[in-house]
């Protein structure tokens, strides 16, 4: 990535001039970031499959969509949590689908705007990565410490490497721009 020219004189050096990764930081951590933006890309098309798939059933019977995923799941439809389930999708409603998937997709479109800035490295994108990461971290502690499950440990460590690769690289981003300012 080649540096772009500085501020005119008498400006500040601001540090939009300064690539986000210079030839002094460390290729993992420019790996690590891409990493990150992979992994909230792929969250977001997960989040957008989910929100296409909730507009699949617009219009459907949805207790007998449910009542078939018990049978398929072979599940007893009289037993507790099933009838949950089916008394849930019974009483979901046309406008509230559309609510939740319009709730997916806006999260989609949030994640795949991160992802792609985290590529271009974009300052935005690594605060709006360590921020939406580290509103998780409260409640994911509070769920390994109530359930010490394989699934809860590596949710946790993955969210805290992300929110620990973030932090870094905006820490690195203000070290060169205040080696920078004038």
């Amino acid at each position: 990535m080649a540096r772009m020219k500085g501020p005119r004189k008498g400006h500040r050096y601001t540090a939009e001039f300064e690539p986000a990764h210079s030839p002094g930081t460390s290729a993992s951590v420019n790996g690590a970031v891409k990493l990150v933006a992979l992994f909230e890309a792929l969250k977001g098309l997960l989040a957008l499959l989910a929100a296409s798939g909730l507009l699949t059933l617009l219009h459907k019977d949805l207790h007998v969509f449910a009542l078939s995923l018990v049978e398929h799941a072979h599940l007893n439809p009289a037993a507790k949590y099933p009838q949950i389930f089916i008394a849930a999708a019974s009483n979901l409603q046309d406008s509230r689908l559309v609510l939740l998937a319009l709730g997916a997709a806006a999260y989609s479109g949030l994640r795949l705007v991160e992802a792609f800035g985290l590529f271009r490295g974009r300052a935005w994108a690594e605060l709006l990565a360590a921020l939406s990461g580290a509103i998780y971290l409260p409640f994911e502690i509070l769920e390994f410490v109530q359930h010490r499950t394989p699934l809860h440990v590596g949710l946790l460590l993955a969210n805290a490497a992300v929110v620990a690769v973030m932090v870094y690289e905006l820490l690195q981003r203000r070290r060169r721009a205040t080696r920078y300012a004038v």
